[in-house]
């Protein structure tokens, strides 16, 4: 049992040993993008913040809009219209340090994360990535800087845009409904957005990005064997994933509390 444990330990230990290293070779090519072969990876990247962050934006809208009303829904239930300024602050709160960037790095894990795992396992596969290392193409340039760098600048963004949708979308519901007037809702909204919290969520959000696409970058990558490794990749990419994000979560929200 002892050595199950210690052998297990020392897998995680590895997995996030690599996953840091996927992360710190994609910072470490940044300088050179403006380098030889920039359009091509110019291209992988803004592949993936338009797949990323721009073909998402409809179900951000849509998802965050209705946060954004249920919430005020049930604190109205609960505090009264009276409560007016306190429905500004919990959902500030809640959709702010929260709900935006971890429920925003959910949905790219869904779409995006299984994209990356899957095209790189295919890749892998195929031989096509020992293609372009023969040819002098440095994958860590090619597949993994534009693809971890553009995740990350992806949810980063998607995150703050869905904070806006959910807050806004929660006074429009007020506004129709209890005829809470904006007043009212900055009162509770204003004096809690301040710089800090609004860097811890930018902050969350981009390291969210990073730990979806490195974990998935890692796992297609590492695929061997035939097609049908190339699902179990994209299964395990998801699942890790999600996994190290609200591990994060945790640790950045223990150590920014006040």
């Amino acid at each position: 049992m002892l050595a199950a444990a210690g052998r297990r330990t020392i897998d995680a230990l590895t997995f996030l040993g690599e996953v840091s290293l996927i992360v710190a070779r994609a910072f470490r090519e940044l300088p050179t993008f403006f380098g030889r072969g920039f359009r091509p990876v110019s291209r992988v990247l803004l592949k993936q913040i338009y797949f990323t962050g721009v073909q998402a934006w409809g179900v951000i809208v849509v998802l965050f809009f209705l946060i954004g009303a249920l919430i005020i829904r049930q604190i109205i239930s609960f505090a009264g219209v009276e409560g007016a300024p306190l429905t500004g602050k919990v959902l500030a709160w809640i959709v702010v340090r929260e709900l935006g960037p971890v429920l925003t790095a959910v949905i790219v894990t869904a779409r995006s994360g299984t994209a990356i795992a899957t095209e790189l396992a295919s890749m892998r596969i195929n031989g096509e990535i020992d293609v372009l290392e023969t040819m002098g193409i440095p994958a860590a340039r090619y597949l993994i800087m534009p693809r971890v760098l553009g995740a990350a600048a992806a949810v980063a963004l998607l995150a703050l845009y869905a904070e806006v949708v959910a807050v806004a979308g929660g006074f429009l519901f007020g506004a129709m409904a209890w005829g809470i007037s904006l007043e009212q809702y900055n009162q509770g909204i204003v004096p809690f957005l301040t710089v800090r919290e609004a860097g811890v969520s930018l902050f969350k959000s981009f390291a969210f990005g990073l730990i979806v696409a490195a974990v998935c970058c890692r796992q297609g990558l590492s695929v061997e064997g035939g097609p049908t490794q190339i699902p179990i990749a994209a299964t395990k990419g998801v699942m890790r994933s999600l996994l190290l994000v609200f591990l994060v979560d945790a640790i950045i929200t223990a150590a920014t509390l006040s």
